[in-house]
């Protein structure tokens, strides 16, 4: 049984750059793909980052390309989001995703993730 233990979620000033972790256990990273999706208040879920943990290929949406920074620890399963300059726009609640190998390292479609998170809630708010 995989297990997710997602980092607190919160509040966050316009401008802020707090990050993300989520460890699995009950898992082995080593050759899948992990990474984040968001769901915005009222939207549907969107494909924030992913990487692949057995070459380090690196995805991230439009919206997040150049602010957003992922990486991952494969020798403790576990993936983070680093997010900076954060807008209000950046408001959702965030999973955490796993896509089994073999995957793809571009979050597309949902029904790409084998595994989700319970979901971290942030807030961008002044």
């Amino acid at each position: 049984q995989v297990h997710f233990e997602e980092s607190r979620g919160g509040s966050v000033q316009p401008g802020g750059s707090p990050r993300l972790s989520c460890v699995l256990s009950g898992y082995s990273s080593s050759g899948n793909c992990m990474g984040w999706f968001r769901q915005a208040p009222g939207e549907g879920r969107e494909g924030v980052a992913v990487v692949y943990t057995a070459g380090g290929s690196i995805w991230y949406g439009d919206s997040v390309q150049g602010r957003f920074t992922i990486s991952e620890d494969n020798a403790n399963n576990a993936v983070y989001l680093q997010m900076n300059n954060l807008k209000p726009e950046d408001t959702a609640m965030y999973y955490c995703a796993v896509d089994l190998a073999p995957c793809q390292v571009r979050w597309s479609r949902l029904d790409q993730v084998d595994y989700w998170g319970n979901g971290i809630k942030v807030t961008i708010s002044s």
